[in-house]
């Protein structure tokens, strides 16, 4: 099929059953964010219930057929994603409505709104529609329909302006109103009344759980969260440990190589991308965390609705000179470590042992999961071996992650090193971290926890 503009109202045939959507616009000052989403309707234009939405914070149909994939930004340009299966959907769906939603505006303020269908195999784009829009919040932007058994795109561009949750009432989705004077259900959880908590259907088809403190993460990290808990939840099923639960421990390299990392952001995007592990596994959503170079420093818990606050105050290396000699920092706030006193070296063993000692003498009911996260320079590999090969006996899982190509030493051989009784260490390694997709990397990230559960079980380590 060859790729055409369409104008508001055109339609055109769609031969290809595996669909790609994606809504594009143009970044800049003032403009909102904006979300794509789907409805799955019946051919009386209704859903059958709540579960019909596909949306960020709930991304994926139980027939497998509609998926949110999330943003991709690149030259200034973001794309909110979509996928449609047409051979997955369930018989009584006969239109798949493509909409969008603004969040902090309206879409009269997104510049260069496109809406693009492609087949998804080829990439080749077979239908775009430009849009244009005033001061509506919510859109439905085009919908694939079956017509005499024959599957069309037409191009709609509706507006609504009361957001999502209008938009999506509208076609019987239930949204619970807000009620200041009603006590909330058990375990609700409350939004600042100063921020509009994202549309949550009624229906819940056991997906990741509300964390504590998550409802106070600004609008942006708390939808990055919710659908990388889904991915996290995802990649746990993969290895048949759904529903597993763990403390989870973030260890981060401070070591002179490391400030590059810190300066350009990366090493905070990374505690963002971990605080959802810590949120599906964990009971709590708190992680606790250490940062190590020549010494180690217990960093302050991680709370997960104090991320933003936490990321500032303690993801510093490479921000205030640190490594200039006699230079000290300004006036450092509660809980902040001086830099100064972890020093520049890689001194791995010393971490991994101060962290033994605090699982020890802090026990847990669930194993512990350790993300450690390093850009290598491995030199002192007989001490690493000893504190790792004397942990085979704790209820402990030490995950190393490196930040680039330098020498790992003993990290990278550990998994084929003999005379353990379980495998306690998994390890790989990544040239950019922040090229990974959040699905791939934790595939890779849980990739081994889950079979150590069940040798550490077998073995009565747990």
């Amino acid at each position: 099929m060859t790729a055409r503009s369409l104008s508001k109202g055109a339609n055109v045939p769609v031969d290809s059953a595996a669909l790609r959507v994606e809504l594009v616009w143009a970044q800049g000052p003032g403009v909102p964010d904006v979300d794509a989403s789907a409805l799955l309707l019946t051919s009386a234009g209704r859903v059958r219930d709540d579960g019909d939405l596909v949306f960020y914070n709930q991304p994926r149909h139980a027939s497998e057929a509609v998926a949110h994939l999330g943003k991709q930004t690149a030259a200034g340009v973001t794309s909110d994603i979509v996928a449609v299966d047409l051979r997955s959907l369930d018989p009584d769906v006969e239109r798949v409505a493509l909409c969008a939603s603004t969040d902090g505006g309206t879409f009269g303020q997104v510049p260069g709104m496109v809406l693009r269908l492609l087949n998804a195999a080829s990439g080749d784009e077979l239908a775009r529609f430009d849009m244009t829009a005033g001061t509506e919040t919510a859109f439905i932007c085009g919908e694939l329909y079956l017509r005499q058994g024959k599957w069309k795109f037409r191009a709609v561009g509706q507006g609504y302006a009361e957001g999502l949750a209008g938009l999506a009432t509208e076609f019987g989705i239930t949204v619970d109103e807000p009620d200041s004077g009603a006590a909330a259900p058990a375990g609700a959880a409350q939004a600042p009344p100063d921020v509009q908590a994202p549309l949550a259907p009624a229906v819940s088809s056991g997906g990741p759980r509300l964390s504590k403190g998550e409802e106070r993460l600004p609008v942006d990290m708390r939808k990055r969260l919710s659908l990388r808990k889904e991915q996290v939840a995802v990649s746990l099923r993969k290895h048949g440990a759904e529903g597993v639960v763990a403390r989870v421990v973030l260890v981060l390299d401070a070591s002179g190589s490391m400030s590059f990392l810190y300066t350009r952001g990366v090493v905070a995007d990374v505690v963002e991308r971990m605080a959802a592990v810590a949120a599906q596994l964990d009971d709590d959503g708190e992680m606790q965390a250490w940062t190590f170079a020549s010494q180690p420093a217990r960093l302050p818990d991680l709370r997960l609705g104090d991320l933003p606050e936490w990321l500032r105050l303690h993801v510093r290396v490479g921000q205030v000179g640190l490594f200039r000699r006699n230079r000290r920092p300004k006036g450092l706030e509660a809980g902040q470590v001086d830099m100064r006193t972890v020093g520049i070296q890689n001194e791995e063993q010393r971490v991994i042992a101060e962290v033994r000692s605090y699982v020890a003498g802090n026990p847990a009911p669930a194993p512990t999961l350790v993300l450690f996260f390093s850009d290598g320079g491995v030199y002192r590999n007989a001490e690493i071996e000893r504190e790792l090969r004397a942990a085979v006996e704790e209820p402990i899982f030490w995950q190393f992650v490196g930040l680039g190509r330098s020498d790992y030493g003993v990290l990278e051989r550990f998994d084929s090193l003999p005379g353990r009784r379980v495998d306690n260490v998994g390890f790989f390694a990544v040239d950019d971290i922040s090229t990974v997709p959040d699905q791939e990397l934790y595939d890779r990230l849980l990739s081994e926890f889950p079979s150590w559960v069940t040798a550490a079980r077998q073995a009565g380590i747990l």
